[in-house]
């Protein structure tokens, strides 16, 4: 019975991981945000990513419904990559990411300061 109700809570989150974990996705969807980018755009705003990286992670985000990418028969063709309805609804974990993140820096640089 135990057995079974850790499985019940642990395969929503081992899903929820499969889906946004990695180095990149995080970062490229925090770069969305905000508004819609351009594939060069968003190169720029996301330090240290390939090309190659970066639009591996966007097809992994579109396959999943989080992110759309829209094409414009414009000369030359321009695309552009927003975060969908259904992707926002990450948001609230993104900055509870944030949060937590801000909190351990400031938690792990105030313990080097104790130690040293």
């Amino acid at each position: 019975m135990k057995s079974e109700l850790c499985l019940t809570h642990i395969l929503p989150i081992r899903d929820a991981l499969d889906i946004i974990s990695g180095k990149w996705k995080i970062p490229i969807l925090t770069a969305l945000c905000i508004h819609k980018r351009r594939f060069k755009e968003l190169h720029r705003d996301v330090p240290g990513i390939t090309a190659k990286m970066l639009s591996k992670e966007l097809k992994d985000l579109e396959i999943n419904g989080l992110v759309k990418r829209t094409v414009y028969e414009t000369m030359p063709v321009s695309v552009e990559y927003a975060v969908t309805e259904y992707g926002h609804t990450l948001n609230p974990i993104i900055f509870a990411l944030r949060d937590w993140g801000l909190k351990h820096r400031v938690k792990i640089l105030s313990e080097d300061k104790v130690e040293v």
